[in-house]
């Protein structure tokens, strides 16, 4: 996204960026050694890149021999980009400066042309020792008269907390015991009238301690983490891990930590639990497939189901998906919903409404910041971008937001130029924003990354802001009591154009109460409007859209004409039940045929079988004759064989020839006597 922090604009930001980076100049060797010796190979390659297509354009040079690996790095860093805009490469330059070293402005030394001249501010760094290590902090100063004092935020009362009876105005209250580290992008929740913050991001520093703010006492303590036993919703107790743009959300009198960024990126989405009874953090036990890990993402609660929408994946590459986690089942389900989703950004906010309707605005991309509001109809499954009104806030990033009834307060964020000072509110019923309060100066309260929870003061819901990043750390408590208060039951009612599932939703939910139709369907429009139908609950008169008071006839005209169209509705109902039974009958007499066919091919399966069998019998007694046929043959080429043996013999022995009378033989001599 596009960082929110004071300071001069572009390209005066950018060159200011260049400058603390190294590149002065052109960026030569000397110049990228220097870059080298401060970041990562991959981030010093990739600002090298940027900057050259910032300041001189596309890659248009001979790609280097592989001999040198070092300008063959370079070479691809910067022809890898193509033909990004100059204006985009600076600010995507300035991003990963930021997300690299947070704190680079306050410690640049930024040439008198480009600073900002209406902030007037100056830096200064202080130490703070912790576990015997020194931290730099960076302490905001104005100057005066030649002399250096410390700024104070304007409109930001801190007289303590009787100040917090005054409406729609910040205040710090004191708080006492240990404060924690300044920081931004952690989480915050509030269980009971204690609010917990965990992790964040200090000096590019990923933090894993959880603090805990007693807003009874205003007191700070430390949350000192034990080991466990694993369960069976658990798959093991685990130490505090070091994240950011995590989000954490109460369920159950837990802490759940959804995703965030961390030193060693998780495949997919990892779900932390905190019992604050055990003091033990455990990962969730999920099924099905996890999403993809990521930071900078929303997590909205609707009943019992999580809502992860949009953030930022490992590599920086912005989302836009839609993801829901079931807490009674643990599963999970991506939804690919009709409609035109938002363009895929990080660091917005989100809210439901009515357990039904899920509100995301605002977040960034790696160039800009938005303003744009969308709504997603959980049960139709169907985005859309309804009209804003009012006094419709600036676009903006890393803001905080939370609902009290049917408005949403947001605070924080901020563009590519400064912070957003408004707190702004957006009631969700009518989708008009209105302005509550504007702070003035470099405010923790017009930072980015700043944490919104809703709590309690004297029986009323106030809202308590922790920490924040304005180009320095922030680890301040302030609290506004909104004026804002939902009186009316607001219900939101969808009107579609032909082709819709329904035209009306919940049109008589209170009998004894008036209805007031704010906007209607224009002919011929394209697209679905989303219509307001307001309840009122004290019984005066409503007024149409022009300002003019409705007569008696007119409501009961169209009262008359939604009940017809109530009973339109109903005898198609009954229609509709109708065929679904005749529809149910037929399929009762299918299955009975299907069952009666299977049954048929049951029997001839088991008659194939035995026949099969048999075959194989038959093949087997046909083999053993085939073997016994060629013993037989054999046996009789044997005696074949035998029987002209003993022939040639006894053929030898009675014939001796002329030669044997000649020469007398003793066998005739025996034989004649």
């Amino acid at each position: 996204m596009a960082r929110a922090s004071t300071g001069p604009a572009y390209p005066e930001r950018f060159y200011a960026a260049a400058s603390y980076v190294g590149f002065a100049g052109s960026p030569d060797s000397s110049a990228s050694n220097a870059v080298v010796s401060k970041f990562n190979n991959e981030a010093a390659l990739l600002l090298y890149g940027l900057y050259q297509q910032a300041t001189v354009g596309p890659c248009n040079i001979p790609k280097p021999s592989s001999w040198s690996p070092v300008e063959l790095s370079k070479w691809k860093s910067w022809s890898g980009l193509g033909n990004m805009a100059p204006a985009e490469a600076m600010r995507l330059f300035v991003k990963i400066l930021e997300e690299e070293d947070p704190g680079w402005y306050s410690r640049a030394e930024v040439s008198d042309a480009i600073v900002d001249v209406q902030m007037n501010h100056d830096s200064k760094s202080e130490e703070i020792v912790e576990n015997g290590n020194a931290y730099p902090e960076t302490k905001t100063v104005s100057t005066e008269n030649g002399k250096v004092v410390e700024s104070e935020d304007k409109d930001v009362v801190s007289e303590g907390l009787g100040s917090i009876s005054v409406y729609d105005q910040w205040v710090a209250p004191p708080v006492s015991g240990q404060q924690p580290k300044p920081r931004y992008e952690h989480g915050s929740a509030v269980i009971g009238e204690k609010m917990y913050v965990y992790g964040g991001n200090y000096n590019g520093r990923y933090l894993s301690d959880l603090q805990v703010l007693d807003m009874r006492a205003w007191t700070w303590s430390r949350v000192e983490v034990k080991k466990g036993a694993e369960t069976t919703e658990v798959e093991s107790c685990i130490p505090s891990i070091p994240c950011a743009g995590h989000t954490l959300i109460t369920w159950e009198n837990k802490l759940l930590s959804v995703a965030g960024h961390t030193k060693d990126p998780f495949e997919t989405i990892q779900v932390r639990v905190f019992d604050p009874q055990a003091s033990t953090w455990s990962i969730l036990k999920t099924y099905g497939k996890s999403p993809v890990s990521r930071g900078g993402h929303s997590v909205t609660l609707v009943g019992n189901t999580l809502v992860i929408f949009g953030g930022q994946n490992a590599n920086r590459t912005l989302l836009n998906d839609l993801h829901l986690l079931d807490l009674e089942t643990m599963t999970w389900d991506d939804f690919d919903a009709v409609g035109v989703p938002p363009s895929p950004r990080s660091d917005h906010a989100a809210a439901v409404h009515a357990e039904r309707y899920l509100l995301i605005f605002g977040g960034g991309s790696h160039a800009a910041c938005f303003n744009d509001l969308h709504v997603l109809d959980l049960q139709a499954m169907e985005w859309s971008r309804p009209t804003q009104q009012g006094d419709i806030p600036t676009p903006r990033a890393g803001h905080a937001g939370v609902t009290i009834g049917e408005n949403w307060f947001i605070v924080g964020g901020g563009d590519n130029k400064s912070g957003a000072s408004e707190t702004v509110v957006l009631n969700m019923s009518t989708l008009v924003w209105s302005v509550v309060t504007s702070v003035e100066g470099r405010v923790s309260l017009a930072s980015e990354g700043v944490s919104l929870v809703v709590g309690s003061y004297n029986g009323e819901d106030v809202l308590v802001a922790f920490g924040g990043y304005n180009g320095r750390y922030s680890n301040e408590v302030h609290v506004l009591k909104p004026s804002h208060k939902s009186m009316l039951q607001s219900k939101m009612i969808d009107t579609s154009v032909p082709g819709s599932v329904s035209a009306v939703h919940n049109a008589t939910n209170a009998t004894n109460a008036t209805r007031d139709l704010e906007s209607e369907l224009d002919a011929g429009q394209d697209g679905k409007v989303r219509e307001i139908v307001v309840d009122n609950i004290d019984g005066e008169k409503t007024k149409n859209k022009n300002g003019g008071d409705r007569s008696i006839a007119v409501i009961t005209k169209e009262k008359e004409e939604l009940e017809s169209e109530i009973s339109k509705e109903k005898l198609l109902s009954q229609q509709l039940k109708q065929e679904l039974t005749e529809a149910e009958n037929r399929n009762g007499d299918l299955v009975k045929e299907l069952q009666s066919v299977r049954g048929q091919l049951a029997a001839e399966q088991s008659r194939c079988f035995k026949l099969e069998v048999d075959v194989a019998e038959l093949r087997q007694k046909l083999q053993t004759m085939e073997q016994l046929e060629k013993e037989l043959e054999l046996l009789r080429r044997q005696k074949a064989a035998s029987e002209q043996a003993a022939l040639s013999a006894k053929q030898r022995q009675g014939s001796g020839g002329v030669w044997g009378w000649l020469a007398g033989s003793p066998g005739q001599k025996e034989d004649d006597a």
